[in-house]
């Protein structure tokens, strides 16, 4: 089967030239999708490159690259991924049993750490567990992952597993699949766009596989604004409740959770630690009102 890579384009572009020349002779095209950066990809004679005239996020530079995309396959990449020389023939290998199907590989970072990369689909319940600052300290724990959402079975695998969706930072994609459903939601502009686009192919009788035995190292978004980071994900969690059922839910879990961490950090904060209880609550309850006013 004949195969395509898309990257997204914004920012430095030295990470996005390092990705392609990883990727020369692993695929038949090679589209980088230039998402209005402020820093422009270079002409490439290897590169098909789109270049947008408004930067509208994640999912909007995936529609634009795959709509020139000539394929049968598509590997959605971020920039910011270094891959093997025989990642795209191993991922290809590895998902081909389940095909037609979204295949994802192990994520890790450049330390070794394995991602949490294989999930359920969300909930408000997980949500507001997440939310939970008393409950920082048991993040590396199974009980937590589990309750968060972390498929613990497929990330405990060693042989390809079917899961509700693979984290989007490394995707493997039938083309007239992604086109059927209309490729991503122009409405989530950072966030769980992956996790909707997978649901709807889920809905069309294509699963989502998580392939542990294909490795993908990826250095992540350190660069963008913390901030921004929380409002993009809490907007487009909102977003994805408005569009699949949940708003009330995930409107009550994020209330309470922020009037439980109000309590817990006074608590620390009268133990002479240096939190600051009611700028906290009040940050955590804009999130809120700003992703409901959306």
């Amino acid at each position: 089967m004949s195969i395509a890579a898309v990257i997204p384009h914004y920012g430095d572009p030295a990470p996005t030239l390092a990705l392609v020349a990883q990727l020369t002779g692993q695929v038949e095209q090679v589209v980088v999708v230039d998402d209005c950066s402020p820093v422009a990809f270079p002409d490439h004679a290897r590169v098909v490159v789109v270049r947008r005239e408004r930067n509208g996020g994640f999912g909007q530079a995936v529609n634009a690259g795959v709509a020139v995309v000539e394929t049968d396959l598509v590997c959605i990449l971020n920039s910011d991924l270094e891959v093997g020389p025989t990642f795209v023939s191993d991922l290809v290998a590895a998902a081909s049993p389940y095909q037609p199907c979204v295949a994802g590989p192990r994520i890790i970072d450049p330390d070794g750490a394995v991602a949490e990369s294989a999930r359920r689909f969300p909930t408000a319940t997980q949500q507001a567990i997440e939310w939970l600052t008393p409950l920082a300290r048991f993040r590396d724990t199974d009980r937590w992952h589990s309750a968060v959402g972390h498929d613990l079975d497929a990330l405990g695998s060693t042989v390809p597993i079917e899961t509700d969706w693979v984290v989007g930072a490394a995707l493997l994609v039938p083309t007239a699949e992604f086109r059927a459903v209309g490729g991503f939601d122009p409405a989530y502009f950072m966030n769980a766009e992956e996790v909707d686009l997978q649901r709807r192919l889920r809905d069309r009788g294509v699963p989502s596989v998580y392939v542990p035995t294909v490795t993908v190292t990826h250095e992540g978004g350190g660069s963008s604004d913390p901030r921004k980071r929380r409002e993009w994900l809490v907007d487009s969690r909102w977003r994805y409740a408005e569009e699949w059922g949940g708003t009330t839910a995930l409107a009550a879990g994020l209330t309470v959770a922020t009037g439980l961490n109000l309590v817990w950090n006074a608590t620390r904060r009268a133990r002479g630690m240096d939190v600051h209880p009611a700028r906290v609550a009040a940050e955590e309850w804009r999130l809120i009102r700003r992703a409901r006013r959306r």
